[in-house]
């Protein structure tokens, strides 16, 4: 049985980088990443790990709307009309960055870390994260406490539990 989430998130990230690493080799994937408030955070935890570039191949740190666009694809009318911290941005995000580096799973983060741009509907600590393949990712809106650097902390940490949580229930599928 898979591990949850849940538990994921409390083991040393650099151990869930390596648990990460383990099943791209196991399930011959490769895995991308589309950045906007953690900056690149994922994609260099991912490839903190010895070997990373057998399964990672490219990554995309797209902090501005233009960029979102013209790197992966995000429509303008998606960004108008909810907004960069958004499940259809997210989505449109991950499909992107599949589609423009070829990898088979991937997963894109967007939110608000603070200290200031939030909102009352979209308040500091507001991250969405998607995550799987290209064709039909998955997203969750997450509410993260703290400054700045931990909000970009935790968003890190869960993108790379998505992935892992994601790889594993495709072990017990096969």
């Amino acid at each position: 049985m898979a591990p949850s989430v849940e538990s994921l998130k409390n083991l040393d990230l650099s151990l869930l980088a390596q648990r990460l690493g383990k099943l791209c080799h196991q399930h011959d994937v490769e895995v991308t990443t589309a950045e906007s408030c953690t900056g690149g955070g994922i994609a260099q935890i991912i490839t903190s790990v010895a070997g990373s570039s057998a399964y990672f191949a490219s990554g995309y740190v797209t902090y501005s709307n233009v960029a979102k666009t013209r790197m992966l694809g995000v429509g303008e009318a998606a960004l108008e009309a909810h907004g960069a911290v958004s499940e259809a941005v997210v989505k449109a995000m991950v499909t992107g960055a599949c589609d423009a580096s070829g990898a088979d799973i991937g997963v894109a983060v967007s939110g608000v870390a603070g200290p200031d741009g939030g909102s009352d509907e979209k308040p500091v600590g507001t991250v969405w994260l998607a995550w799987g393949s290209g064709a039909a990712p998955q997203a969750e809106c997450l509410h993260f406490p703290g400054d700045r650097h931990a909000v970009r902390e935790q968003a890190v940490r869960q993108a790379i539990a998505r992935l892992v949580a994601e790889l594993d229930a495709r072990g017990e599928t096969a």
